[in-house]
């Protein structure tokens, strides 16, 4: 009887840990599946804003002068509550220094 009692207090304990184990994976998991996408979505905002300047280029022999041009003329969408995007015009005829940050978490 005191065999049995031991066996299933060690079966619960087993079961509990594998099952708690599994719990962490899952939100590892979940964790890296946001940051993957998060990554992909600042590529894509970065490409966007250069086919939008490579475009501009090319039907108007200049480079745009600000990202807002780009944003009122060529239908650009930033989420600014996400990304921050630095767009650094040396000359006309230069393509302009574009980058995109992903914007932190404040953590009051």
């Amino acid at each position: 009887m005191k065999k049995q009692r031991s066996f299933l207090i060690i079966k619960i304990v087993l079961l509990t840990a594998v099952i708690g184990g599994l719990l962490y994976a899952m939100n590892a998991g979940a964790a890296r599946l946001n940051q993957g996408q998060e990554a992909e979505s600042m590529k894509q905002l970065e490409n966007s804003i250069r086919k939008a300047t490579m475009t501009c280029y090319a039907t108007e022999g200049v480079y745009p002068p600000t990202l807002e041009y780009l944003k009122k003329n060529y239908g650009i969408q930033i989420d600014e509550s996400r990304f921050t995007v630095f767009y650094e015009v040396f000359a006309k005829n230069l393509m302009p220094e574009i980058t995109v940050m992903e914007n932190q978490e404040r953590v009051d």
